[in-house]
């Protein structure tokens, strides 16, 4: 992997996290793995990222096998680890989980949604929306992120947040490659959307925040689709949306 003579933002806060080694190391390359700093396909070559991050090779190691776990990294043998490549068969695979798992958990959440799970959605939607006026897209990722799980926590379904959480974040490699146009337009779209779905929680209408879920994904995985150039494999359940 090049490295450069110039050290990367994303290697640079290595000293800033209190964790175990093998801990910094995977939130690291996690982090720049999604934001597209390290890309799809490229190869994780221990010895470099142990100089960039100044670690020795087991954590680096360790790190690796954790991207593996997730998704996020692959391994070849004789090669080593790479970056999971992108691909459509993968998108749709990736958002068929999604939407078997994320509507039935916002159902089941709406069900027992209380004032005090609103006000935490309503907090993550403000500070998203502070942040894409500012520009900060870590910061958008992050309080979207928020939102949506803060959603999906009431359901108090331990086991599906836990399989949720991976596809979440392979899901946002796939959202970078939306052109800045057409991702303006989604992003005001799904503004109108996150708001429906926290209506629907707190007033308990588990079938509306479903059904408003499950359409949100497929809009969002249909543009990903068509920047791919691939055809659309989700279809909207609510005419017109």
């Amino acid at each position: 992997m090049e490295t450069g003579t110039t050290e990367t933002t994303w290697a640079a806060a290595a000293s800033n996290a209190p964790r175990t080694l093998a801990e910094r190391a995977f939130e690291l390359l996690h982090a720049a793995i999604l934001n597209g700093d390290i890309r799809p396909g490229e190869r994780l070559r221990i010895d470099a990222l142990a100089a960039m991050l100044g670690m020795s090779h087991l954590p680096i190691r360790e790190a690796i096998r954790r991207l593996e776990s997730v998704g996020l990294a692959a391994h070849v043998p004789h090669r080593g680890a790479s970056v999971t490549a992108l691909s459509l068969d993968d998108l749709r695979e990736l958002y068929e989980a999604r939407l078997l798992l994320e509507p039935a958990i916002i159902a089941r959440a709406a069900r027992s949604f209380t004032d005090e799970d609103a006000a935490a959605a309503r907090a993550a939607l403000e500070r998203q929306a502070q942040a894409e006026r500012e520009g900060a897209m870590a910061e958008i990722w992050r309080a979207h992120t928020e939102f949506h799980f803060a959603l999906y926590r009431p359901s108090r379904a331990t086991w599906l947040l836990a399989l949720v959480q991976p596809l979440w974040d392979s899901s946002q490699r796939y959202r970078m490659t939306i052109a800045p146009l057409s991702g303006a337009r989604r992003r005001r779209e799904a503004e109108r959307e996150h708001k429906q779905m926290l209506a629907a929680c707190t007033k308990g209408d588990a079938e509306r925040a479903a059904l408003v879920l499950h359409d949100h994904l497929v809009k969002t995985a249909n543009l990903i689709t068509d920047q791919m150039n691939g055809e659309h494999a989700f279809a909207l359940r609510q005419r017109g949306a």
